[in-house]
């Protein structure tokens, strides 16, 4: 992930997630419903892969009463977000690294975007297990990520596909089109495999809530 803190990738970051992520507005709305289908309106939720600050701002204007605690290993994508949330930030506390530096609270949701496709499986999963211990009981958690099967004859089908959304959306043919970048930056597991590294960690009630050519997204249950 060393690449978001390369200046370009980061002033570039907000207009290129739009163009590379289906929905990705949607998607930012659909976790917030999710999450505050089990959050109180004075909840405090927990966001892994907060650089950026695209889902902070999403939350915080939709929910005037949650507080806010984001987590990313970049400096550089941190002010960005703090840009990107701007007079919303007083209800937003920023922490440069990975889950371990995240407070030790109990969280009433947590959402972690466009992140855990870094991880190879045994770090996604340990991961998960930390972001599970965070939440309260019955707290809900929303993860998003490229997940697909890779098939044996055409493996780079569902990028390719994404590639061409994301030229059709604007973004220059040379960068939509480095299949072989993704390829070496994304353990991409199989949906399957994802589900069952939730349910590993002791969260219940998965259901597969968004889809949109590689992308998937999850909404799972702290069970308890």
């Amino acid at each position: 992930m060393s690449g978001f803190k390369d200046a370009a990738t980061v002033a570039g970051y907000t207009q290129n997630a739009i163009r590379m992520v289906p929905g990705l507005h949607d998607l930012h709305r659909m976790t917030g419903v999710l999450l505050a289908e089990a959050a109180p309106p004075d909840a405090r939720i927990l966001v892994l892969g907060a650089g950026g600050g695209m889902e902070l701002a999403a939350l915080a204007q939709a929910q005037p009463g949650w507080r806010f605690d984001g987590i990313d290993p970049s400096g550089p994508m941190l002010d960005l977000a703090r840009q990107t949330v701007g007079p919303l930030m007083d209800r937003v506390r920023l922490h440069e690294g990975y889950i371990g530096n995240a407070p030790h609270a109990e969280f009433d949701g947590a959402c972690c975007l466009l992140t855990l496709h870094f991880l190879a499986p045994e770090e996604r999963l340990a991961t998960l297990r930390e972001l599970q211990r965070r939440l309260r009981s019955g707290a809900r958690l929303v993860v998003a990520h490229h997940s697909f099967v890779a098939a044996d004859a055409d493996p780079d089908r569902w990028l390719l596909r994404n590639a061409g959304f994301a030229a059709a959306s604007g973004m220059p043919a040379h960068l939509a089109a480095n299949i072989p970048a993704l390829r070496s930056h994304l353990p991409v597991l199989a949906p399957e495999q994802d589900a069952a590294l939730l349910a590993e960690v002791g969260f219940v009630d998965i259901e597969l809530f968004y889809c949109a050519f590689s992308f998937k997204g999850w909404v799972a249950r702290r069970a308890g």
